[in-house]
């Protein structure tokens, strides 16, 4: 009796009590239904469920979009840190710091290369993981150098938004970094190179009302929320009822803000194919490069 009470009574209620790890699963935002964290990653963070897009961590959305997961990340250039010196409950540096070690990167805009589609291309990525992906004086300064690099590499600029607007710990000076960014946008006009938008949720604030609704090409996620103000903020001060889907993504597909709504999974079909069709660039696969063929000259006219 003692080798059962002293042994196999505790190995038993080892086994019953063995803990389930916090991160086994993760509950639906729309639908609440609890998904398999490992499965939810297979599916791209799409609910399958209800289709429901979740955000996206950086290094996910460029795996995703690139071929075969693959890309290389640029040094990007650094501003100042703290030009007001900002504190309200935490010094503003304080939370740059926290914000870098929760998100694991180091500011609000991410840039890469590589092809898509066999196309090359420069993909920046906002990261909402990081303050909300929050568009600060480092962002504007990543965002003209993404630019450069596309004029420099002659390919388009793909960008995904995912962003609360204007960091307010910069105060003016977030602010200014909607020009700047509309100028980065012109130097791939003025270069002849398509820019395409990708809007995921949210998209909203200055981002909205600067360089992410400048694109050659205006594509969304399904239900992705865009705007400038929030449907709260503005209901509260038109005193009206707003319609159904008010600043999501298929209302702004029907009332001509956007080209298309496309579903994670196609996204990079999708713009390997605009790609293709906006600069008839070469496509790179393998090692073995072909040329699209020029279109047939028209018959002379009798």
């Amino acid at each position: 009796m003692s080798w059962i009470t002293e042994y196999v009574r505790p190995k038993i209620r080892g086994l019953l009590r063995r803990e389930v790890p916090d991160n086994l699963w993760t509950n639906c935002e729309s639908c609440s239904q609890m998904i398999l964290t490992k499965e939810l990653h297979k599916n791209q963070n799409v609910c399958p469920h209800c289709g429901h897009h979740m955000k996206a961590p950086v290094a996910e959305r460029l795996e995703w979009t690139f071929d075969n997961g693959e890309f290389t990340r640029i040094e990007l250039p650094s501003a100042p840190v703290d030009p007001l010196g900002f504190r309200d409950q935490k010094k503003y540096t304080d939370r740059l710091k926290d914000a870098r070690a929760k998100s694991h990167v180091d500011e609000s805009l991410v840039v890469a290369h590589g092809t898509i589609g066999g196309h090359p291309a420069v993909v920046a990525v906002m990261a909402f993981e990081f303050m909300a992906g929050t568009m600060g004086a480092a962002f504007g300064e990543r965002f003209v150098a993404a630019a450069r690099l596309a004029v420099l590499q002659k390919a388009p600029l793909v960008i995904f938004t995912a962003s609360g607007g204007a960091r307010m710990q910069e105060g003016a000076i977030s602010l200014m970094q909607m020009p700047r960014t509309t100028i980065g946008v012109q130097m791939l006009k003025e270069a002849g190179l398509p820019y395409i938008v990708v809007l995921t949720n949210p998209t909203t604030g200055g981002v909205t009302a600067s360089f992410a609704m400048l694109g050659d090409v205006q594509i969304a996620e399904p239900n992705a929320l865009i705007g400038f103000a929030g449907p709260r903020v503005i209901q509260d001060t038109v005193r009206e009822k707003l319609p159904e889907g008010f600043q999501r993504s298929e209302y702004l597909l029907d009332h001509g803000m956007l080209d298309m709504v496309v579903v994670r999974k196609d996204m990079r079909a999708t713009l390997g194919r605009l790609i293709g069709m906006l600069t008839r660039a070469p496509v790179v696969a393998e090692g073995i490069v072909s040329t699209p063929a020029a279109p047939a000259p028209a018959e002379p006219s009798a």
